[in-house]
């Protein structure tokens, strides 16, 4: 009998809850087959069999329990293999298709007759059957009519409404401890960082028209869609290495600032809001960036984020215009001094030129903690994304400045 124990996720975890069993008590399971999800603060975790046998189910899902503790049994002397079948067993038959019946028709017993129609049939001797076998055709004066009966009969049934008790009902759930951890976090970023933000908004016009044009042949040679969020990666990576003030945290009483770009991408899950993280974007171009985007959304909204996944950090992205939202700000990612929200793009009048034109605009916000970060430089941080948006070919300089850097200034 192998007992099989809560594994630990990471350090100052110190409890779990039982997400969910893959398997019922009682079934065999192979080794390494995946048995259970468990939830922590930070992550969910996969449980894996460490060997095949007869599992015995020890924990309910929805308990939380301590690392270490059982949560079930392998009994690897109930491990039956499956018999090969017969060589001469004789192939199963054919299920012979069934013919096709006829519509059923009408119950007569469904069927209203006045009683002076019944008379009649009874004085011919005729049968509700005999009637209806009868009948040549339907005119239109029968469909009026029983259109009629349809609307008072359903008038009548509406006239007087009952009230549903079970639409009042009232239905509660525990917090999971994935939702507890975020709660205090966010709760935490309020209490004990000066936030503020600052918005601009982006034309969206020329990153449109780069993606139109070149996202069949992106598709084909690298496998994956070409969408924004790589653009405002590798953007937001070009800026941080511009003001290494917004790559920087606070420790204690010393400021810390990367040479690298560790950035955080917002995503939505069942168990809610998880950041996984894009290690060294600064060394990466965009189609690795757009791989690992994918990757590790994937990974999250499967429930397959593993807590390496979603430690470290040094800036964030989010982005709220999948959902529609125009404008927000954003909440701080701690210890990370900064977040970028993008918004929804909406077509709308703006000036070009002196002429009033319509182009595809963003909204863009940037919270910040002022303890690390000053106005002067979060403003020209989102005003610098904001520029490189609108040249993308700028990105290609590790500053931005890729026409500047032609002439040498």
């Amino acid at each position: 009998m192998i007992e099989i124990k809560v594994p630990s996720p990471g350090e100052s975890i110190s409890e779990v809850e039982i997400g969910s069993w893959m398997v019922e008590s009682g079934s065999i399971v192979a080794k390494d087959q995946e048995i259970a999800l468990l939830e922590s603060e930070k992550a969910t975790l996969a449980v894996n069999a460490p060997v095949a046998g007869k599992i015995e189910i020890l924990v309910k899902p929805g308990t939380r329990i301590a690392i270490g503790a059982v949560i079930a049994r392998i009994d690897t002397s109930d491990v039956v293999q499956p018999e090969p079948a017969p060589p001469d067993q004789a192939p199963a038959k054919k299920e012979q298709p069934k013919k096709e019946t006829p519509a059923e028709a009408p119950k007569t017993e469904e069927i209203k007759i006045t009683p002076l129609a019944r008379k009649e049939m009874e004085d011919q001797r005729l049968s509700i059957d005999d009637v209806l076998n009868g009948l040549r055709r339907i005119t239109k004066q029968d469909v009026l009519a029983a259109a009629d009966s349809l609307k008072k009969r359903s008038s009548e049934q509406s006239a007087e409404p009952t009230v549903n008790q079970e639409d009042r009902t009232i239905e509660r759930n525990r917090i999971s401890l994935l939702r507890q951890k975020l709660s205090e976090r966010l709760v935490a970023v309020k209490n004990e960082t000066a936030m503020l933000t600052t918005f601009n908004e982006i034309d969206m016009s020329a990153l449109i028209d780069l993606r139109n044009r070149n996202k069949k042949i992106f598709e084909e040679k690298y496998g994956i869609k070409l969408g924004f969020m790589s653009f405002f990666t590798l953007a937001a990576t070009r800026a941080l290495m511009a003001f290494p003030q917004v790559n920087s945290q606070i420790d204690g009483e010393e400021v810390v600032t990367f040479s690298y770009t560790d950035i955080g991408i917002a995503v939505q899950t069942p168990k809610g809001l998880m950041v996984p993280v894009i290690r060294n974007t600064n060394r990466m171009l965009l189609p690795q960036i757009e791989k690992a985007i994918a990757t590790t959304a994937q990974k999250a909204r499967d429930n397959r984020i593993s807590l390496d996944d979603l430690q470290g950090g040094t800036f964030s992205i989010t982005n709220g215009g999948v959902f529609g939202s125009l404008l927000s700000t954003p909440i701080l990612n701690p210890p990370q001094p900064a977040i970028l929200g993008m918004h929804n793009i909406i077509e709308r009048p703006v000036a070009v030129g002196g002429q009033v034109v319509i182009r595809p605009m963003m909204y863009v916000a940037l919270s910040y903690d002022h303890r690390v970060i000053d106005g002067k430089d979060s403003v020209e941080f989102l005003k610098m994304i904001r520029e490189l948006i609108e040249n993308p070919l700028n990105m290609l300089d590790i500053k931005g400045n890729a026409e500047r850097g032609l002439l040498g200034l």
